[in-house]
């Protein structure tokens, strides 16, 4: 119910709305891919174990859902 509200009014601001899976996206490094549990020290703070990356977590998490967004929608055009 709440994504076909927000579909509704995305449409009626011009926007477009896709929805992403946020599985993992908190734990998932956008720099480098690398997905572990390890990677989220506390609720705010992200670092990759694997590349040294840092970040808010929560940008770190909408970083990955725009980028996974973006291939959904790239992948919808091509289709």
């Amino acid at each position: 119910m709440f994504l076909t509200i927000l579909a509704h009014k995305a449409e009626s601001a011009g926007r477009e709305l896709i929805a992403v899976d946020p599985r993992n996206t908190s734990r998932t490094c956008s720099r480098c891919g690398h997905c572990a549990k390890d990677n989220r020290l506390t609720q705010a703070a992200f670092a990759c174990t694997a590349c040294g990356h840092r970040a808010h977590a929560d940008m770190n998490a909408a970083t990955n859902i725009l980028r996974a967004g973006l291939a959904l929608r790239q992948a919808a055009q091509a289709a």
